[in-house]
């Protein structure tokens, strides 16, 4: 109801001022809705604002279309309050199976998320890549978009060779139950070490680089299963955290049908581009650009600069926008490839850049092998999470109670990553993130849960209100706030910061919580507790809703 209230508002400010952008704004403990419009008629009108504020509110509140909206004018600024319809009307909305679910929309995004390389484990560094992707993922399916969720994965370059080169040189045997990507990992620690003692096999990763390049059967292959091997592990991480990519794009793909050889054809007509023997660059420099954007070595080969330029040309053709998540240490490659693409006329990406999540324990570097895996990383929290809920909940059975500590640990891993902006760094701290009482995944499906338990007792002794209103504080300060979900969704994927949602879904926790406290339910008697049992299950379904699109589950005990 927030946003058709908003635009109802924005519709009136439109007609009454003539103004195109009416300047709305969040109210704060005043109002609903606030605006500033009368700053920008006083420069034209050369008039005191708050007289003009005063006559906007006079021509508002005579609109019969403004019923149910208070409108007052407090100095300069025109305040909006949504009145008991407006109330009643999001409770009724937020009880309904898909809420928060916005109208379809014809455009289709392509998000590309993690895109790790396949030589080890996921670490910690990488997941919040996956926590913001994914989220953004589900936050534009809520919001009504057609998505694919992308990895692309690096199936050629230097790295993969040193993995082929360890694979095809060391011969481990797979250990019991032991994950692809940890196979995989033995081989590229022990390859970069032998490197570092004995550099004269260095020009052996370059002759496999040329070999791959050319096609040459048996280098492809070595290369691919090496690949296929840790993407069969990463896959398993991704689907604990509740992750689905649904497609993964080989980078060779664009080097064996063409694609890349015709960007690089376009790119070396533009005055940019430069030669130095068989070595191509961009002088990127009147773009702000300093260093050399290097797309062919002196050998002849190909670097990945030129087949992410042939990836995203591909995108392109298959999306109206074209999205990446990538960490702050690639800030300087993501503008080159979209600086690029602007130079020969195409579309370049909108990139969410991150900084990165650590441990207290310390930081992570796969090729040393001194690293925490997202694996660990979960185990760890369930652990810790079972531990808890051991002494919460003695009586549940150790498969109940495994089971909870699962939920609750994915929970907490994917909240305490999502919940800071991308732009800020962040610690995983593990009391905080698993704490039950403060402002955690925990505590938020333990609302959830102390909802549907309020519900479940109530089920013999009564129903749900079909005519209802509210007049306690508590009561509609909560139902106001369930009344944002949409528009919170839509605000998600308009300034791709899906730490909003986190922030929404805690606040939320926090008016129930307040609401469960003060404005109690199955003491209440008659049509109070009624009503008020309806303000218990629209809130119970919005916080599944908004955890669903966070890729936590909605726990119904705990």
């Amino acid at each position: 109801m927030y946003r058709e209230y908003i635009q109802k508002v924005e519709a009136l400010l439109r007609e009454i001022t003539g103004e195109e952008d009416v300047l709305l704004t969040d109210g704060g403990d005043h109002a609903d809705i606030a605006s500033t419009v009368a700053f920008a008629l006083a420069k034209k009108e050369r008039k005191n604002p708050a007289a003009i504020a005063s006559e906007i509110v006079a021509k508002v509140s005579a609109r019969p279309d403004a019923a149910g909206i208070a409108v007052s004018a407090k100095g300069p600024y025109i305040n909006f309050v949504f009145g008991g319809e407006y109330v009643a009307d999001s409770v009724r909305a937020a009880r309904g199976a898909d809420y928060g679910q916005l109208p379809a929309r014809t455009e289709r995004v392509i998000l590309e998320h993690t895109s790790a390389n396949p030589n080890g484990p996921l670490h910690v560094g990488h997941i919040r890549n996956t926590v913001i992707g994914d989220t953004l993922v589900r936050a534009f399916r809520k919001a009504g978009y057609s998505v694919e969720a992308q990895y692309y994965l690096n199936d050629m370059g230097r790295q993969i060779a040193i993995v082929a080169w360890g694979v095809k040189n060391l011969h481990y045997d797979r250990l019991p139950n032991e994950k692809g990507d940890e196979f995989i990992v033995r081989h590229y620690v022990e390859a970069n070490k032998i490197a570092k003692e004995k550099p004269e096999i260095e020009p052996e990763f370059d002759v496999m680089m040329e070999k791959i390049e050319a096609g040459d059967p048996e280098t492809v292959k070595l290369f691919h299963d090496s690949v296929d091997i840790c993407a069969e592990g990463i896959k398993e991480t991704l689907a604990a955290m509740n992750v689905h990519h649904d497609r993964f794009v080989r980078e060779t793909t664009f080097l064996w049908n063409g694609e890349m050889q015709k960007v690089m054809a376009r790119i070396e007509k533009l005055p940019e581009a430069n030669h130095e023997d068989q070595m191509m660059y961009l002088d990127l420099s009147d773009k702000g650009f300093g260093n050399k954007y290097v797309l062919r070595r002196s050998n002849g080969t190909s670097v990945y600069a030129a087949r992410d330029l042939a990836f995203h040309l591909w995108k392109n053709g298959q999306c109206d926008r074209s999205i990446d998540v990538l960490g702050a240490d690639h800030k300087l490659i993501g503008a080159q490839l979209q600086a690029t693409l602007s130079l020969i006329g195409e579309r370049p990406p909108e990139i969410v850049h991150f900084e990165f999540v650590s441990l207290p324990e310390g930081s992570m570097t796969t090729r040393g092998g001194v690293f925490i895996t997202a694996d660990e990383l979960i185990a760890e929290t369930k652990k810790r999470a079972l531990e808890e809920v051991t002494v919460r909940r003695p009586e549940l059975s150790e498969s109940e109670r495994q089971q909870i500590a699962s939920a609750v640990a994915i929970g907490a891993v994917r909240y305490d990553i999502v919940k800071v902006s991308a732009e800020k760094s962040t610690v995983f701290d593990w009391k905080e993130a698993l704490d039950f009482e403060r402002q955690s995944a925990p505590y938020v499906q333990y609302a959830h849960a102390r909802a549907c338990s309020i519900l479940e007792k109530a089920k013999a002794e009564g129903g749900f209100a079909e005519n209802y209103s509210y007049a306690d504080p508590y009561e509609i300060a909560l139902a106001k706030h369930i009344a944002h979900f949409p528009y919170v969704i839509e605000k998600v994927v308009m300034e791709l910061r899906p730490h909003l949602l986190a922030t929404y879904v805690r606040d939320l926790a926090d008016l129930f919580n307040s609401f469960y406290r003060f404005a109690p339910v199955l003491k209440a008697e008659g049509s109070v507790r009624d009503a008020r049992l309806t303000l218990v299950d629209a809130s119970r379904n919005t916080l599944a809703s908004a955890l669903d699109v966070l890729g936590i589950e909605a726990l119904k005990s705990m």
